[in-house]
């Protein structure tokens, strides 16, 4: 099994978005030290508590002060930009750090339906297209627009020595699909929906089709993990990812809460309920792997 690391570039209460920043480089280049495979940015839009609109931003900067780890998006929010954009966009990347990139491709909204024609500049561009979308960064990348294509003739630059590795995030069976159909590598977000997890994988082994990219499927899982010393440390430590999660569900705030100001808070039978949810699935996500 390879380790990865997907960040979200958290701001602690009482913190700011420049040191979450830093704390992320500094993250990035230990997970390079500790031998870790990858080192993913994801990008969240009008969000108070975390600190990444730009992940193609910050993986130049993490790929600029690292040397071996792979590192990128995870992921892009491709129906908020053009297909063009985001194909030049990496291949710029891949060609200034050579087999080291990797393109995730998200079909969230990115916020709210305000934050998302923000975006857009106020186009209103449907989630369904998510799955042309990605057949056109395909041809971008790979030079494999049809003829009778708008953009036939129209070259994504650089010329970089290797693409990066386009993988689709998904969280249940219609992610899936588009990552299997389109044969691309998919992941899943199991952190948000670890209900489906086998569905899900199943939907992709079964319509996976060899593209340019790939001859084979490939697959990573995306779960929640608190490291510590000890487990006891780690029980302490989760109880503020438990009221983070609480407060993202509410929509209260996402500013990640210290240790302290969790064990301040009296939790209400609802969300006892939310992170009993959450424990459970953690639990049988263990007892599967066993």
């Amino acid at each position: 099994m390879r380790l990865s690391i997907l960040d979200q570039a958290p701001i602690s209460t009482g913190s700011t978005s420049v040191e979450a920043l830093e704390n992320t480089l500094t993250l990035a280049k230990k997970a390079e030290e500790l031998g870790y495979h990858r080192f993913w940015i994801a990008e969240h839009h009008n969000a108070n508590g975390l600190a990444s609109p730009s992940p193609e931003i910050l993986i130049a900067r993490i790929a600029s002060e690292t040397a071996t780890i792979r590192v990128g998006s995870g992921g892009v929010l491709l129906p908020q930009y053009s297909p063009l954009k985001v194909a030049e966009t990496f291949r710029m990347l891949a060609a200034m750090f050579p087999e080291r990139i990797d393109l995730g491709l998200g079909r969230s909204p990115g916020g709210s339906q305000q934050t998302r024609l923000a975006l857009t500049d106020g186009c209103q561009k449907p989630l369904s297209a998510f799955t042309r979308q990605i057949k056109d960064l395909q041809g971008f990348m790979y030079n494999t627009l049809p003829h009778d294509h708008a953009a036939y003739g129209v070259k994504a630059m650089p010329f970089p020595s290797q693409n990066p590795e386009l993988w689709v995030l998904g969280l249940s069976e219609r992610g899936a699909r588009h990552a299997g159909r389109r044969g691309t590598n998919f992941t899943f977000g199991h952190f948000i929906n670890p209900d489906h997890a086998s569905e899900t994988l199943r939907t992709y082994f079964e319509t996976f089709t060899p593209s340019e990219q790939n001859e084979q499927p490939a697959v990573n899982v995306c779960v929640f993990v608190v490291c510590a010393e000890t487990k006891e440390k780690a029980e302490e430590l989760a109880l503020s990812q438990d009221k983070w999660l609480i407060q993202v569900e509410k929509g209260i705030d996402t500013r990640v809460p210290s240790v302290k100001e969790v064990k301040q808070h009296t939790f209400t039978a609802g969300e006892m309920g939310i992170i009993e949810d959450v424990q459970l699935s953690e639990h049988l996500n263990k007892s599967n792997k066993r």
